[in-house]
């Protein structure tokens, strides 16, 4: 299997330090894992535990692909980063590029989740990018349309500060709540409804792609007029403050609860009836 050739280089590399914050920021990928981790089966949690073991929780597995960007093996560089986000113009998804996409990753890590023949090693690397790419799928912004990355390339202040769209959404938004993840984790349960739960049990990430798509034709803020400037006398960019946080706070929290929600009926549908343990155990 393919991912045989890598997995040694990733697991050597684990103990590097942090890449800056991705997806959702690493308090927006925890929120997602720790709400999932309620909703685990006592089957799907077992087979968790048997592959990630004591010492790592769901919640610390969710931001290790990003934290393995810093890896300067050509697989971390270039093969796995176009894995964290899909392009569509519309609002339905049509077909991985080439170099492959974040659907395209679930796809394959899920089958090699229920492969008999794959490796412990393997098995655990698919797992914990499973549970980041749920995440970052509902994220609006890593559902881009062409020609601006995402919304990287949309220049805006944030209270003042220099920021792009793409990272208001993956962490500023979420770090706004000044919350840590299990404190914004319980609050979403808090408020998420058992018709809710009901409503967002869906393992169906295309249809996770298009409400992304849809929600993210939304979070665009309007652009000053041309040639406009700032009083600095630089090109004027929109400024984002407390309107934009009181509008889009509720959507982005509903998307962290659903994410959470989803990544649960994933794993509990993948472990839907007991799989073969490992050969070896999971390091």
């Amino acid at each position: 299997m393919k991912s045989r050739l890598f997995v040694s280089a990733a697991a050597a590399a684990i103990a590097l330090t942090p890449s800056p914050a991705f997806a959702w920021g690493k308090t927006g990928h925890r929120v997602v894992a720790k709400i999932a981790d309620a909703q685990l089966s006592g089957l799907a949690r077992a087979h968790v535990r048997e592959l990630l073991g004591q010492a790592e929780s769901l919640d610390e597995a969710a931001n290790w692909p990003d934290e393995m960007k810093s890896h300067p093996s050509a697989f971390w560089q270039k093969t796995a980063s176009p894995w964290h986000y899909v392009t569509l113009n519309g609002v339905l998804y049509d077909h991985a590029p080439s170099e492959g996409d974040a659907l395209e990753a679930l796809s394959r890590f899920s089958a090699m989740l229920r492969d008999p023949n794959a490796s412990p090693q393997d098995k655990q690397l698919a797992l914990r990018f499973i549970v980041h790419l749920v995440g970052d799928l509902h994220q609006p912004l890593h559902v881009g349309k062409c020609c601006d990355r995402g919304g990287n390339e949309v220049k805006v202040k944030w209270f003042g500060r220099d920021l792009n769209l793409h990272s208001v959404w993956d962490s500023a938004l979420v770090d706004e709540q000044q919350l840590s993840f299990t404190e914004y984790a319980e609050k979403l349960e808090r408020h998420t409804s058992s018709e809710d739960v009901i409503a967002w049990w869906d393992i169906n990430p295309r249809d996770w792609i298009s409400e992304s798509a849809q929600i993210r034709e939304t979070v665009y803020p309007k652009l000053p007029p041309k040639r406009a400037k700032d009083k600095k006398g630089h090109p004027a960019v929109p400024e984002l403050s407390y309107n934009y946080v009181y509008q889009f706070t509720p959507v982005m929290e509903r998307r962290l609860s659903q994410a959470g929600i989803r990544l649960a009926a994933y794993l509990n549908a993948i472990y839907a009836a007991p799989q073969p343990l490992a050969k070896e155990p999971a390091r």
